[in-house]
């Protein structure tokens, strides 16, 4: 049996329209996204934004603004 493979591209255009057939355009990409690895270093910018604070602190400011 000789199979007509399509394009990689053309497959995920045909998968994301069906996706967002089927589950609304939110949800499709609430599903995509737990595939993706995001970007950026969060340990290092939790340390630069938080350092040692508390979450008693963080709080604290928080309610200050």
């Amino acid at each position: 049996m000789i199979m007509d493979l399509k394009p990689l591209v053309e497959i995920n255009q045909q998968a994301i329209r069906l996706l967002y057939q089927e589950l609304g355009v939110a949800n499709a990409v609430r599903f995509l996204n737990q595939f993706t690895m995001g970007y950026g270093d969060y340990t290092k910018e939790r340390d630069e934004i938080f350092g040692d604070k508390s979450l008693d602190e963080i709080i604290a400011e928080i309610e200050k603004r």
